[in-house]
């Protein structure tokens, strides 16, 4: 397996994976809402094309992706990380792990301070999440609260906290779904 950076070529291949992933979680018939959130964030300000990671098999092809871009925090940037998918008959062997820690150690290297997502409560502690109240760091939708999850990096400083802001494409989903 192979991690590297999204390219042009791959975007039709990370809507399909994203698409396998979640449609366990989607209404019959649904189109699941995470293809069409990458392509939204794709197109908008917030994309931060060197946080776009994709998992490649051994065949070449695209089996996971994980993607980061530009939130705010209290007036402070921030990086909103999701959607992660990874192709159903590759999970649980390691490659959204490796996709992880790939967007992380990158964010790191750039510089960031912090990751703010919405995700499992017991999925996400394994990579250093921890719930977002525990930090001060707060969303500005308050159905949120229990999911959002943030994993500081070595740029944070204490009283990086506040109000947290997804890209705007994530609040596209929850007014249309």
């Amino acid at each position: 397996m192979l991690i590297r950076r999204e390219l042009p070529a791959d975007v039709d291949a990370i809507a399909a994976v994203h698409r396998a992933a979640f449609a366990p979680f989607t209404p019959p018939g649904a189109e699941p809402v995470e293809p069409g959130l990458v392509a939204a964030l794709r197109a908008d300000t917030a994309w931060l094309p060197q946080l776009s990671f994709v998992a490649e098999g051994r065949d070449g092809r695209v089996v996971g992706h994980v993607v980061a871009t530009r939130g705010d925090l209290a007036g402070r940037p921030a990086l909103a990380l999701g959607p992660l998918g990874v192709l159903p008959e590759h999970a649980r062997s390691g490659i959204g792990s490796a996709l992880m820690h790939a967007v992380l150690g990158a964010a790191d290297t750039l510089g960031e301070s912090i990751v703010v997502l919405l995700g499992h409560p017991g999925y996400y502690p394994r990579f250093g999440f921890v719930p977002a109240a525990e930090l001060g760091v707060v969303p500005d939708v308050p159905e949120w609260a229990s999911h959002l999850q943030v994993r500081t990096l070595t740029a944070y400083r204490p009283g990086i906290a506040g109000e947290f802001h997804y890209p705007a494409p994530f609040y596209a989903l929850e007014e249309n779904g």
